[in-house]
């Protein structure tokens, strides 16, 4: 749109209509003999380890959790997952990533990409229930919704088995005003 000489753009002309953010998220393995599961994404992997952590410490939904975040510019985890936990003993990541939902306000997410940094467990069985809970937890369709895991061939702790790294990119829309 062109803009008159002395003339500003009004907030509706001059916001950005989509908007990306990522966001980054890691835990360290408990130790072998603990009792704590390990939920990824929202799924329970048996047979492995859950991380290190106040909350159930699941890595993807808090790196998409931070994702949203940079979109509202309003931290969850931090102070009010930290009070939630504290205070209520809500340490299932899902309400958190709920409440990062809640201050999207203007925007919808469109589409939610995440990239697994990890040795162990073996991801790919998991992926398609992954990519699923991951659709319903921000009212997405399941084709919107990319899952990657790799083992950073072993180069950093993450690749060695000490933990679990996730990157998570989010894509979302303005909404239409009615």
């Amino acid at each position: 749109m062109n803009v008159l000489p002395g003339r500003r753009k009004s907030p509706s002309e001059s916001s950005p209509h989509c908007a990306a953010a990522i966001g980054q998220d890691s835990h360290a393995f408990e130790p072998r003999n603990s009792p704590k599961p390990l939920v990824v994404a929202g799924v329970a992997i048996p047979d492995s380890p859950g991380l290190a952590g106040n909350s159930d410490a699941d890595v993807v939904l808090h790196a998409i959790t931070n994702a949203v975040s940079g979109i509202s510019g309003v931290n969850i985890l931090g102070a009010v997952a930290d009070k939630l936990c504290r205070d209520r003993g809500i340490r299932d990541s899902r309400v958190y990533l709920a409440k990062a939902l809640e201050t999207l306000r203007q925007w919808r997410l469109t589409h939610v990409s995440v990239s697994i940094e990890a040795k162990r467990p073996q991801f790919a069985p998991h992926i398609p229930a992954m990519r699923a809970s991951i659709a319903r937890l921000c009212s997405l369709s399941i084709d919107e919704v990319g899952i990657t895991a790799t083992t950073g061939e072993g180069l950093t702790s993450f690749g060695k088995g000490l933990g679990i790294q996730a990157l998570a990119v989010v894509t979302a829309h303005r909404k239409r005003r009615r």
